[in-house]
């Protein structure tokens, strides 16, 4: 059984030499086979509601690795104009938010939000919560952002009450590198069920 310590301990050390030191490498053929359409629609969810991403791209196959894969994926967020990076960032939940009560998230963030039990929160949690969100909204323009998967519950309100001192640039260029962090978990995930 894996614990979260030796998770983030084998996330920190792909990021830092490599994703493919977490996930077995796929067999790119099939994944470079597909037609636009195919690629997008097995892949689209990977950057949430958001599936030009994949869509871009694909334009950059044949991939040599899943590595190469994220990594093209990356670079269309990347290098897309502003406005489309702060499209991405606002087309996520916010955390136990609207959506999430609703039942309006995708899998993948009902998922992810669950794995740090974001799910079962209190109601003083909740209403800790509501209000940290709406001060981040309020600040910066755009939900709050985090790898839900790499932390626990409590280093979740300990990230946002840290990050409410940042300045908006900051807090764009962290929410954009925890996109990235989620995209490739994701990624890893989806392959591993295929």
């Amino acid at each position: 059984m894996i614990t979260r310590f030796s998770f983030v301990a084998s996330l920190v050390c792909a990021l830092m030499f490599g994703p493919a030191a977490i996930a077995g490498q796929p067999d790119m053929a099939p994944i470079n086979a597909m037609d636009r359409a195919a690629f997008v629609k097995k892949f689209g969810g990977i950057f949430e509601k958001s599936p030009w991403v994949a869509e871009k791209a694909w334009e950059k196959r044949p991939f040599a690795s899943l590595d190469d894969m994220h990594a093209a994926m990356v670079a269309v967020a990347k290098n897309a104009p502003a406005p489309q990076q702060l499209a991405l960032l606002q087309s996520h939940p916010d955390l136990a938010g609207k959506e999430a009560r609703a039942g309006t998230m995708t899998a993948s963030s009902v998922a992810e939000q669950a794995s740090a039990g974001l799910n079962t929160l209190s109601s003083a949690e909740f209403a800790e919560l509501s209000g940290l969100n709406a001060a981040y909204k309020a600040k910066f323009g755009f939900p709050f952002i985090i790898a839900v998967r790499m932390y626990t519950k409590e280093g979740i309100f300990f990230e946002f009450k840290r990050r409410l001192k940042n300045d908006t640039q900051t807090e764009f260029a962290n929410d954009l590198q925890n996109v990235y962090i989620i995209t490739r978990l994701r990624l890893n995930k989806l392959l591993d069920a295929s």
